[in-house]
């Protein structure tokens, strides 16, 4: 299996935007061939020990069950979609892809 997690900045960080981008992500992110877990979020504000990397404000997870299923994913017209009415907000992007 393949997790792909990214790590969100965004330029308005308001609880509105913050919403709006874990909205969109489950609208567009959450249905596609291949995925076994699937999860959008906030960062969890009382968790804040030294090692906690507190740079982002929304978080995506999702595990496909191969790397076939994550390549065909990335040029799904629906995560197309996803960045196409988010990136205009987003201040930075990290992502981090792990075999599991």
């Amino acid at each position: 299996m393949l997790a792909h997690s990214v790590f969100f900045t965004l330029n308005d960080n308001s609880p509105a935007a913050i919403q709006t981008l874990v909205d969109t992500g489950k609208k567009y992110l959450r249905e596609h061939p291949g995925v076994v877990f699937f999860a959008i979020g906030t960062l969890n504000a009382d968790l804040a020990r030294p090692v906690n990397d507190r740079a982002f404000e929304v978080a995506l997870h999702v595990v496909f069950d191969s790397k076939a299923a994550h390549d065909a994913y990335q040029s799904a017209p629906d995560h197309l979609k996803f960045i196409e009415e988010c990136k205009s907000n987003w201040k930075q992007v990290r992502v981090f892809d792990a075999d599991v």
